[in-house]
């Protein structure tokens, strides 16, 4: 098929996901054909440096011949097989590995096939532990404000964006929201020379406002992704454990952006050293060469659902399937090989440095984050960090940086779910080249907004 004519049968027959379709009226939509390392080309052969690792997935970069030989040869051998009362050798031994890689007594993982199904599975498991240890009245869920926790009716209960919500309420009830830690916009931080924890102690007075009694689960990211990768200070999750532990409430870290690589370490749990009950993953546990997603939960959840005829009465036909858990085993291999979590760590202070680099453009007021993911965060005035209005963040955005990016040839996200941000969270593999060719575009992009407005 021409170039021209998959453009032409996208715009007909393909509904993209969180996309204005409207937009592509009157223009091509961009079609991806082939990829390698860091980078992608379009149907047209442009290049593009995928600075989003396709959408937080792609940690070993693109064009692993490997893991496609993985999938192959599963997929001649047992292509199928639910894990509904059988097991499966891929399955099997990567429950052992993620087991093995998490944090504590987190030694059980039920398989997803994404992370929406993720989120919503580790609900559900909150709701029916409770009830079978006799606290059925424990059912609510306390996640932050502006976080992203995925789109099934239970995940985006969760999910603090009321702009992606409002076309389906109402949703399930019990979702209750506290602060984030955007330290930047904080007004209880506001002129302190560090963060007082406001954040924290906020979650405490929901969950003694609602009654503790009720709370089951409390969902964090480790490095809160939407609004523009907002980092913790120093004791939060101390505070927040602290809290779980003291009213018997599940922590659940929502893991499915920062896990496997992208904060430096297999969980982002280990790098802000807290121990939860619960970890939900997926996307770069196959580095995206096939979908899978996980639940891992403590062993203490397990013991409940050992006893008698006790059942989890959940469940999903390719949840754990064969080809996908046959692909992540070898995308960990690549990691344990080639050294990413080091890479990471040790190459974090160079991408930070080169983008702090763009602080002296007096269009960006903050670059926060860890490892390889930032949000870079945009302001109408630095001196008093004055945001740009509704109007005028979507003709930066979507008017003039994204079209803009798109032609010098970077993917990244330019999003206003929030303050106006753009975020990177680029393939592990990436290094001093890339982040050089990163941070040009950015500059280029970003001296042409700001004289455009």
């Amino acid at each position: 098929m021409e170039n021209t004519d998959l453009s032409e049968v996208a715009k007909r027959h393909l509904w993209m996901h969180f996309t204005r379709m409207g937009s592509y009226r009157e223009h091509e939509v961009p079609v991806m054909v082939r990829g390698e390392g860091a980078y992608v080309w379009d149907s047209k052969g442009k290049r593009y440096l995928d600075g989003l690792a396709g959408l937080f997935v792609v940690q070993v970069g693109h064009g692993r011949t490997e893991l496609a030989q993985a999938a192959a040869k599963q997929a001649s051998e047992l292509a199928y097989f639910p894990l509904w009362s059988y097991a499966h050798q891929p399955a099997v031994e990567l429950a052992e590995r993620l087991a093995a890689m998490a944090p504590g007594d987190i030694n059980r993982v039920f398989f997803t096939t994404g992370g929406s199904e993720a989120v919503e599975s580790a609900w559900k498991l909150a709701r029916q532990y409770f009830k079978l240890i006799g606290r059925p009245e424990k059912t609510k869920v306390i996640s932050r404000n502006l976080a992203y926790h995925g789109t099934t009716f239970g995940a985006l209960s969760l999910t603090g964006l009321p702009g992606i919500k409002a076309p389906f309420e109402p949703l399930v009830p019990g979702a209750i929201k506290v602060q984030n830690t955007d330290r930047y916009r904080c007004l209880d931080c506001a002129g302190e020379s560090a963060c007082t924890l406001a954040c924290a102690r906020d979650i405490r007075e929901r969950v003694e406002y609602e009654g503790p009694e009720t709370v089951a689960a409390i969902y964090l990211e480790p490095v809160q992704n939407a609004g523009g990768c907002f980092t913790p200070s120093p004791g939060y999750f101390e505070e927040v454990r602290r809290i779980c532990d003291e009213y018997d409430i599940l922590l659940v870290s929502d893991e499915v952006i920062t896990a496997f690589g992208r904060l430096g370490h297999w969980f982002g749990a280990e790098r802000y050293n807290y121990q939860p009950d619960i970890i939900t993953c997926a996307k770069g546990m196959t580095s995206g060469y096939s979908p899978i997603g996980a639940m891992l939960a403590s062993d203490r959840l397990m013991e409940p659902f050992l006893k008698e005829s006790n059942t989890f009465l959940h469940g999903i036909t390719f949840a754990g399937h064969p080809v996908s858990a046959a692909v992540a085993l070898a995308n960990l291999d690549i990691f344990e090989r080639d050294g990413l979590l080091d890479h990471v760590r040790e190459k974090e202070p160079e991408f930070r440095s080169k983008l702090e680099t763009l602080l002296d453009l007096p269009i960006v007021g903050e670059i926060r984050g860890a490892g390889f993911f930032y949000g870079i965060e945009l302001v109408k005035d630095k001196a008093t960090r004055e945001t740009f209005s509704n109007e005028e963040s979507e003709r930066l955005l979507r008017g003039i940086l994204t079209p803009k990016l798109f032609d010098l040839g970077l993917i990244c996200r330019a999003d206003d779910r929030g303050d106006p941000v753009v975020q990177l969270s680029p393939p592990l593999i990436i290094d001093t080249p890339q982040f050089d060719e990163i941070v040009a575009i950015l500059r280029d992009a970003f001296e042409t907004a700001w004289s455009a407005l």
